[in-house]
């Protein structure tokens, strides 16, 4: 929690934190069109191997109904529970909505049911774009997408997409076992936030960037209908675009990606201080809401009136916190 801190004062004065997700497993604007300019991502093909889109969407996928490890004032719905309450379905147009529950009154500090799930196959490397309509925000939310392999942290985390309460910019930040760390940060466009990725249940900062773009998170995303995120896991490093809505290059649309084409990166994690394979393999993408806990409760505060677990109680303030996915897509090299 020290080093929690420690960020949280680092990236005043907007929010910024990234606590790992344990996964108990635990947990400018810029032109796509633009000539190639991330010279550090090699030309390659891409192979769509699995698209996660439509009615078949949630079959993918397994529900977590433990715990939250970040300790969020949460009840995490098994599938069954989740579709029968409405928070976890798919409408006639394909689109996967996945929803914290915003209609039953709680007393403070009582925990409200969400939605936790996490990809059936596991992936080691590989090109994911995440295709996302709208994403959850308020005042005591903590939206995150993610992958996250076993043993936590040694077979690392990245965290794509996350925020807490009226945040505006979104945070990328990897978690890792001993021996990693962030250089040549120069190559992305976020701002850096912390380089040393070891993680420990003591020390859950991680190395992260933060994003530039006033549309990649929460309110300002949605109004612009989202966008897409895109992030490259491969051997000499890790990196992770954001394109508005109206942005999307369209090798993306088209299905044939190629990020060496695509604008320089918002997060660029290299390999000449870590060793990606070695700390990141055998990822579930995941995707969840939780409430307050470590991050958002921490943070609690600003435009956001009284205490976290007050908000928590209150149906009306999760109105907005759901997400609605297009679907993300897996490709191979």
């Amino acid at each position: 929690m020290h080093s929690f801190l420690a960020l949280f004062t680092l990236a005043l004065p907007v929010f910024t934190s990234a606590l790992g997700h344990d996964s108990v497993s635990r947990r400018h604007r810029r032109n796509p069109n633009r000539a190639a300019s991330a010279p550090h991502v090699r030309k390659a093909t891409y192979t769509l191997k699995d698209m996660y889109q439509g009615q078949s969407f949630l079959d993918e996928w397994d529900f977590f109904s433990q715990s939250d490890p970040t300790n969020g004032l949460v009840d995490y719905q098994t599938k069954q529970a989740a579709t029968s309450k409405g928070l976890a379905y798919v409408q006639d147009d394909g689109t996967t909505i996945l929803k914290v529950d915003n209609t039953t009154t709680l007393q403070s500090g009582q925990n409200r049911a969400s939605v936790r799930i996490s990809s059936k196959t596991q992936y080691s490397s590989g090109l994911f774009i995440a295709d996302i309509y709208s994403m959850p925000h308020g005042c005591s939310v903590w939206p995150a997408y993610w992958s996250v392999g076993p043993d936590w942290p040694n077979a690392g985390e990245i965290d794509v997409i996350e925020g807490v309460n009226q945040q505006d910019l979104n945070q990328y930040t990897l978690h890792t076992g001993s021996g990693c760390s962030l250089t040549n940060a120069q190559v992305a466009t976020g701002r850096v936030l912390g380089t040393t990725c070891t993680s420990s249940n003591g020390d859950n900062s991680g190395c992260a960037f933060q994003e530039t773009d006033a549309r990649s998170y929460g309110h300002t995303f949605n109004l612009a209908a989202g966008g897409v995120y895109a992030h490259l896991l491969a051997d000499d490093g890790i990196s992770i675009w954001f394109f508005s809505r109206d942005e999307i290059p369209a090798d993306i649309t088209s299905q044939s990606p190629d990020p060496s084409s695509w604008s320089t990166p918002s997060a660029f994690f290299p390999s000449t201080s870590c060793s990606i394979s070695d700390h990141f393999y055998d990822h579930s993408l995941t995707i969840d809401t939780t409430l307050c806990g470590d991050w958002a409760g921490a943070a609690y505060g600003g435009a956001c009136p009284g205490t976290c677990a007050d908000a928590v109680a209150d149906p009306t303030n999760f109105d907005s916190a759901h997400w609605a996915l297009n679907y993300i897509a897996v490709y191979q090299s």
